[in-house]
């Protein structure tokens, strides 16, 4: 199993991430397609080449084409809007926040599965990239549709652990290919 590869490849000062990362996945609550959308969506997020090539074949194994689709579009259109709507929450000029976006965003309204599904995977996303606004956005929409926190928070989690993970293993990647210095 791809998670094992993962996490046998964590050193051994990160064993915590290992632990974490068997549970967040492995005893997750969540259903299938929420879960492994969640991880896909997150591993595409993280960054890490070898994050993702462990982790997207269980996701593809676990998911519809149509849910598989859509985690890796929220993980796309959020890769976006996290820069956009974080950038205009952090300038100083207000007149930024009342200024139209002008940006394509039609998967958000359509993504192809359940609404609750994707707002999942795109909050997972925006923990991520650190968007303060896109997170209280889309925690509003799912709490609105009575999605409680202890499912938010578990999403959160996730993402979390993904983060961390790929950081280490590719931190440690590049450590192992480093040229001593002279």
């Amino acid at each position: 199993m791809a998670l094992d590869e993962l996490k046998s490849a964590l050193p051994d000062y990160a064993k915590d991430l290992r632990l974490n990362l068997g549970s967040v996945i492995g005893n997750s609550e969540l259903p299938q397609q929420r879960l492994w959308g969640t991880v896909l969506a997150c591993a595409i997020a993280s960054r890490s080449p070898r994050v993702l090539r462990e982790l997207e074949p269980e996701a593809k194994a676990n998911l519809s084409p149509e849910a598989y689709t859509a985690a890796k579009s929220a993980a796309a259109i959020m890769a976006m809007n996290n820069v956009f709507y974080r950038t205009r929450h952090l300038l100083s000029d207000p007149e930024y926040g009342t200024m139209r976006a002008g940006l394509r965003m039609n998967v958000i309204g359509n993504p192809g599965v359940e609404k609750v599904d994707f707002e999942l995977w795109s909050l997972a996303v925006s923990a991520i990239n650190g968007c303060g606004q896109c997170l209280d956005s889309h925690e509003q929409v799912l709490r609105k549709a009575d999605v409680d926190r202890e499912t938010i928070q578990e999403a959160v989690k996730i993402a979390a652990v993904i983060q961390a993970v790929g950081a280490t293993i590719d931190s440690e990647a590049v450590l192992a290919d480093a040229v001593p210095a002279e």
